[in-house]
């Protein structure tokens, strides 16, 4: 079992930045990749970014490189998104997520390869 718990949204105005955290425990945090998820109302959940299990692979969705940052500190169990340049597009709630797979090698964009998540954080920014 594992327990992911984000933190870090809120009320943002356009071009202002956001940190979110994402604070895991229950299963080794430190042989998972993780990714960064959104769902804004009446649209599909699509991936923001991945990290790989050692940090050493990072991946971005188009829409949101070049503004975002993920990093992870695994002596504390969280990753984190740094998110600057904020839009109102990126309004939406962000999910944290832990790949299935231990010590997977590629970052997968892939709901379906993420098998715990948490409760998700709200995350606005307005115009």
């Amino acid at each position: 079992q594992v327990q992911l718990v984000e933190s870090g949204g809120g009320l943002v105005q356009a071009g202002g930045s956001l940190r979110l955290s994402c604070a895991a425990s229950g299963r080794t945090f430190s042989v998972s990749g993780m990714g960064w998820f959104r769902q804004a109302p009446g649209k599909e959940r699509e991936f923001v970014a991945g990290i790989s299990w050692n940090g050493g692979t990072t991946y971005y969705a188009d829409s949101v490189k070049g503004r975002f940052t993920i990093s992870r500190d695994n002596a504390k169990n969280t990753v984190y998104l740094q998110m600057n340049s904020l839009k109102p597009e990126d309004t939406a709630v962000y999910y944290c997520a832990a790949d299935r797979f231990p010590r997977r090698i590629t970052i997968t964009r892939r709901h379906n390869d993420y098998d715990y998540w948490g409760q998700g954080t709200q995350v606005t920014v307005s115009s």
